[in-house]
């Protein structure tokens, strides 16, 4: 196997489970080793009350897809630590795409960045994200 083919079977495997990301709107664009494109038009109901896009949702977008590139090696790995910087406000009719790309992979240790931005190429945010290899894998590779 491939380690785009890979890639893609876990990310299928992740996104079958994944019911948060699916009920927010997401879509998974593009996978391959250690990266990861989704990509989330905003509607009404990620509008928080100062009418913009809420952060948690940005927040979220940027973080599936950290999940999405450093399980890529379907070894199942979690979150340790994340940051994220706002930029831009966005806004309800963006449609907002997060790219994912592997900075450092060192034992069980990852780091990720993360670039969220707007349909015009305009950066919304900054994701940075620390991984932890765990015991097991995405799927059964047999």
């Amino acid at each position: 196997m491939t380690p785009k083919e890979r890639a893609q079977k876990s990310a299928e495997a992740m996104w079958h489970d994944d019911r948060a990301s699916a009920s927010i709107g997401m879509s998974l664009d593009h996978v391959d080793e250690g990266t990861a494109v989704l990509s989330l038009k905003i509607t009404k109901q990620h509008i928080n009350g100062h009418g913009i896009c809420h952060g948690g949702i940005t927040f979220a977008l940027a973080d599936t897809a950290f999940a999405f590139a450093c399980n890529s090696r379907n070894q199942a790995t979690v979150a340790q630590h994340n940051s994220i910087t706002y930029i831009a406000p966005a806004q309800c009719g963006d449609t907002l795409t997060a790219r994912a790309r592997e900075v450092s992979l060192t034992g069980r240790s990852g780091i990720y960045d993360v670039q969220v931005t707007n349909q015009d190429g305009q950066t919304i945010a900054e994701f940075r994200g620390c991984s932890r290899r765990i015991s097991g894998i995405v799927f059964d590779e047999d």
